[in-house]
């Protein structure tokens, strides 16, 4: 018996996707928008039973106060964000609480610079004191610290060859910002620009409004790739030495509120060696208002 094999039939071809256009794959692409890093954080207290680490925890939730100062530096430092590009590559920030002289310090591990380590005083801490004027002044002077600290985690430096009181009132300029300024600080025009601390904060300050906002911005990002030259650095972004902008600084200031710079700009005129134990005293008082260790 013969069997009649059934009739071929053609398959049908089989369906090839629309070539994208450029716009559709463009549109279709998902494109992650820059934004705020977001590197590890990480936290250490040696000695829960410390009274400082007691002020501490009844103050202060060490999650939010380490990702709320990264917040605020790198809003500070850098323009929100049109690309991360110029934001130093730091991975990993991890806050110390331990017994030690002094206030706090900020330093790269050894083995990899990107990842940081904010030591902080249990010591100091412990000394932090409420008071009916400041009744929230122990967790303003723990976050003024740590955002402090933070900024060092984040800021240029010129290579290792920026003035350090530059980078120490960066430092405050951020935390100044930010309302966290403690009571003692005050604004003054004696001594030198760069004796640091709130003394040159408060400079950079007066440059921003002077200048418009954003010009600190422009200040560190001037120390990112380039060696520090005092001659040519202020003169590019300001078009004036910065000793002249320090001078026009102190001009800001009333007689009746700064008899400080009276005195020193009268001994600038009448006798020189007074003039430099008056600045070496000036730069004292800077250094006594900036507690020790605080770097």
């Amino acid at each position: 018996m013969s069997s009649i094999p059934p009739e071929a039939t053609a398959s049908p071809m089989p369906l090839r996707p629309a070539k994208a256009t450029a716009e559709s794959a463009t549109n279709s692409r998902p494109h992650p928008k820059p934004g705020i890093p977001t590197p590890k954080l990480r936290f250490e207290c040696k000695d829960l039973t410390h009274p400082g680490a007691l002020v501490f925890f009844s103050t202060t939730n060490p999650a939010t106060i380490l990702s709320d100062a990264v917040t605020v530096v790198l809003q500070t430092l850098y323009i929100p964000f049109e690309g991360n590009a110029a934001i130093p590559p730091t991975r990993s920030i991890t806050l110390i609480l331990r017994s030690m002289p002094g206030v706090a310090y900020t330093t790269g591990i050894d083995l990899d610079d990107d990842h940081k380590e904010i030591h902080f005083s249990l010591d100091y801490i412990a000394g932090i004191k409420n008071t009916s004027a400041s009744p929230q002044r122990q967790r303003q002077e723990i976050e003024g610290v740590i955002v402090h600290e933070m900024v060092h985690c984040w800021q240029w430096n010129a290579l290792g060859t920026a003035p350090g009181g530059l980078i120490e009132g960066i430092a405050d300029f951020v935390r100044l910002r930010d309302a966290l300024g403690p009571p003692h600080w005050k604004k003054e025009s004696g001594g030198d620009w760069d004796a640091g601390y709130q003394h040159t904060a408060y400079f950079l300050e007066w440059m921003d409004a002077r200048f418009g906002e954003g010009n600190v911005m422009r200040v560190n990002e001037a120390l990112r790739d380039r060696r520090y030259d005092e001659k040519s650095f202020w003169r590019q972004l300001f078009g004036k030495s910065v000793q002249d902008l320090w001078s026009e600084y102190s001009r800001t200031f009333d007689a009746d509120d700064s008899e400080e710079c009276v005195l020193v700009e009268k001994d600038m005129t009448v006798d020189g060696t007074r003039k430099e134990k008056k600045k070496s005293e000036t730069e004292k008082r800077a250094v006594e208002r900036a507690p020790s260790g605080f770097v």
